[in-house]
């Protein structure tokens, strides 16, 4: 049998009786678990992959039939990612089922788990670094409250001004605990997704309206 991403225990009773084999986007043991895609971004990893292993009791655990790295770019969103380790890990797989499966290789290096994405986890932090804050906007679910409502950060871009942690310094740009955000495309509350700069056109925020402090 095969799984792709499968993400969850599979029970000892059925590996029993048909041998698998699992498609995971990571470089294994770093990244086991649901979300490694997401986490390799989060944590700034510069080089992630995607590898071929038998499945075992444990969770990502099992030995290892193939791996291969896959660069991740500054500028990658998580889907972006993930397609290019969606095509090289079919063609791997592919290769493996027409030439046979080469010999199991047990997995090498610290376990790290990629836990599953919370919603709350992402409300952004604005004392946080500029690069940490992209990073949570190009896994595609960061958010911060301005007045009162939610307000999806769907596009930015980093950048180099100063100020407090939360301020606005112009229509679209928001200060960070180091650098600063240019807002590129938002989503407000029960509305599509937008360009920023109408946004700002509309919303008009000011420099009283300090994102740090906003209540949820």
């Amino acid at each position: 049998g095969v799984v792709v991403a499968f993400g969850q225990i599979i029970k000892p009773h059925i590996l029993e009786q048909l041998a698998m084999i699992n498609l995971h986007f990571s470089l294994l043991p770093r990244w086991r678990g649901a979300a490694p895609t997401e986490r390799a971004i989060l944590a700034g990893d510069e080089v992630t992959g995607v590898c071929l292993m038998q499945v075992a009791v444990d969770l990502d655990a099992g030995p290892l039939l193939d791996m291969v790295e896959v660069s991740v770019a500054s500028i990658d969103t998580a889907d972006a990612l993930r397609q290019r380790l969606v095509t090289v890990g079919c063609e791997r797989l592919v290769v493996a089922l027409t030439h046979g499966l080469p010999e199991p290789q047990a997995q090498v290096g610290e376990v790290t788990y990629a836990a599953k994405l919370s919603i709350d986890e992402f409300r952004i932090d604005w004392r946080e670094s500029a690069r940490v804050i992209d990073r949570m906007v190009r896994v595609g679910l960061a958010w911060t409250m301005f007045r009162g409502r939610r307000l999806k950060i769907v596009e930015c871009e980093i950048g180099v001004e100063i100020g407090g942690p939360g301020d606005f310094l112009s229509g679209n740009v928001i200060a960070c605990g180091n650098g600063s955000i240019t807002l590129i495309r938002v989503q407000p509350e029960g509305k599509p997704v937008m360009d920023a700069s109408a946004w700002a056109n509309g919303a008009r925020p000011n420099t009283s309206d300090n994102l740090l402090d906003s209540p949820a």
